[in-house]
């Protein structure tokens, strides 16, 4: 069943909406969202709370991170948004490399309370982060999901998201270079 969450950036006065959803672990294995924005070894010296801490004065910067969704009063759902230059990981990826030179903000990490998945919190998230951009001047809006084929796949597997769920929400393939990792992009205004 689809839930119509109110979406809001995250900011220093949300931090603890955010911690709460990530929980003693950050979401998943200490990563605090940061493990697509560190290269490897900076992310392996982080894990955990050196990558919370480093979240936290993120957030404290007023540099933009990402979006929270929220099922009343309780944070259910982020995505990570910023420019893509912001997620250092991506500059090494054969898969994920730069399809041109056009500026493009980036939506490379979700994660959703385990309750609310499958409830089109992602989407909505998807669609929020369009007008979000938009407002902050971005053109071009990309992500990098898991095509699973109709296939069962692992939650711990599709933090980056699923395909159908950025395509109900606008985004078109522009480059595969993967049978299963599709780079998607919406035009926003």
């Amino acid at each position: 069943m689809a839930v119509k969450p109110t979406i809001k950036p995250l900011t220093p006065a949300r931090w603890k909406d955010f911690e709460a959803l990530f929980g003693p672990r950050g979401a998943c294995d200490g990563c605090w969202c940061h493990w697509i924005r560190l290269p490897r070894k900076e992310f392996e010296a982080a894990r955990g709370d050196g990558a919370k801490a480093m979240m936290k004065a993120l957030v404290d910067s007023g540099e933009p991170t990402g979006l929270l969704a929220y099922e009343g009063k309780r944070a259910v759902g982020w995505a990570a948004l910023a420019p893509r230059s912001k997620f250092r990981r991506l500059e090494k990826s054969r898969v994920l490399k730069p399809v041109d030179e056009k500026p493009v903000w980036s939506l490379p990490c979700f994660f959703v309370a385990k309750d609310s998945r499958g409830k089109g919190v992602t989407t909505a998230l998807l669609k929020a982060a369009a007008v979000h951009a938009a407002q902050k001047g971005a053109k071009l809006l990309e992500g990098y999901p898991v095509d699973t084929k109709g296939r069962k796949t692992a939650d711990a597997f599709v933090w980056w998201g699923l395909s159908g769920a950025f395509e109900k929400a606008g985004f078109k393939a522009v480059a595969r270079r993967s049978k299963t990792r599709p780079i998607m992009r919406r035009a926003i205004r």
